[in-house]
C-alpha cells in the first residue's frame, strides 16, 4: 500500500513544475471528485475545506478533524478507480493531532496536505520556527509511513492580516527549506488577491515554487500566471459557489419565483 502511494505521491510532487502550472479544481464531496477526476486534463484532485464544511452545513472554522477525515475518507474512495492524486486542505493541521492526521490520510492513499500557518486556537500566526518546524513534522511522519515524498504545500496568510511581503518570502522560504514543495499565498479577499506585481516578487523569491489561488473574474489567468512563472494553482471553493448558485436558479425556476 505504501509502496503505491508513494508512486502516487512522486507523480503528484512532479506535476509542480514552474512556468507549467498545475491546476486544481478543488472537490468536496465523492459526485464532484468522481466527476473532476473523469475529465481527461485533470491530473490531480485537491479539496477545499471551506466547501468541504459547507456541504457539511458548518462554518470553515467549525470543521473538526474527524469531519475533515470522514468526508476525505469518501472522496479517496470515490476516485481509486481513476488512480489520480489526492491532496487535503488540512486547515492549520488541528493542533497536537498533526501526525494522527497524517497517517490517516495516508492510509486513505492521500499524497500531500495544505497546511496553514495561521492557529486557529489562538487566533495568531505560529511563530516562523515552529511553522517550519510544523512542515517537517508532517514529513517525517509521512516517511515513517512509507511515503518519503509526500507533498506539503505550505499556506501563508501573512497579507491578508495586513503583513508585508518581506514577511511572506521570509516565511516561504523557511516552509521550503522544511521540505515544503510549494508555497500557497493567500492575498485575501479584503485587499482583492495577489496583485501581479507580488505574483512576480515571490516567483523570483521562491524558484519558481509558488501556488496561488485563481481568480475567474478580474484576475490573472491560467496562462498568464504561467508565463510569469508559478508551479500550481488552485480554485478553492469557487465550483462549489458556481453550482450552489445554478442549483438556486433552477430551484427558484421550479417554484415559480
Amino acid at each position: 500500500m505504501s509502496t503505491d502511494t508513494n508512486a502516487l505521491a512522486q507523480t503528484f510532487k512532479s506535476l509542480h513544475k514552474p512556468r507549467t502550472p498545475l491546476l486544481l479544481t478543488n472537490v468536496y464531496d465523492g459526485i464532484t471528485a468522481k466527476t473532476i477526476a473523469a475529465l481527461p486534463n485533470s491530473r490531480a484532485l485537491a479539496t477545499a475545506s471551506h466547501a468541504i464544511a459547507e456541504a457539511a452545513g458548518i462554518d470553515d472554522d467549525d470543521l473538526t478533524l474527524p469531519q475533515n477525515l470522514r468526508a476525505t475518507r469518501l472522496i479517496a474512495s470515490a476516485i481509486k478507480p481513476f488512480s489520480k492524486p489526492l491532496t487535503v486542505d488540512l486547515q492549520d493541521g488541528y493542533g497536537a493531532h498533526l501526525e494522527h492526521a497524517i497517517g490517516e490520510l495516508i492510509s486513505f492513499g492521500v499524497v500531500g496536505i495544505n497546511l496553514e500557518d495561521f492557529n486557529r486556537q489562538t487566533n495568531d500566526f505560529f511563530p516562523l520556527p515552529e511553522a517550519a518546524e510544523r512542515v517537517h513534522r508532517v514529513l517525517s511522519t509521512a516517511k515513517e509511513k512509507g511515503v518519503p515524498d509526500f507533498v506539503v504545500n505550505a499556506r501563508c496568510d501573512i497579507l491578508a492580516h495586513g503583513g508585508t511581503i518581506e514577511e511572506v518570502i521570509e516565511r516561504g522560504k523557511a516552509y521550503l527549506d522544511a521540505g515544503a514543495t510549494t508555497v500557497f499565498i493567500w492575498g485575501g479577499s479584503a485587499r482583492g488577491g495577489l496583485k501581479r506585481e507580488e505574483v512576480v516578487q515571490l516567483v523570483a523569491a521562491f524558484d519558481g515554487r509558488l501556488s496561488v489561488l485563481l481568480k475567474l473574474k478580474d484576475g490573472l489567468s491560467v496562462k498568464e500566471l504561467g508565463e510569469i512563472g508559478v508551479a500550481r494553482i488552485s480554485l478553492g471553493p469557487t465550483l462549489q459557489r458556481i453550482a450552489l448558485e445554478r442549483i438556486r436558479e433552477v430551484a427558484s425556476e421550479v417554484y415559480g419565483e
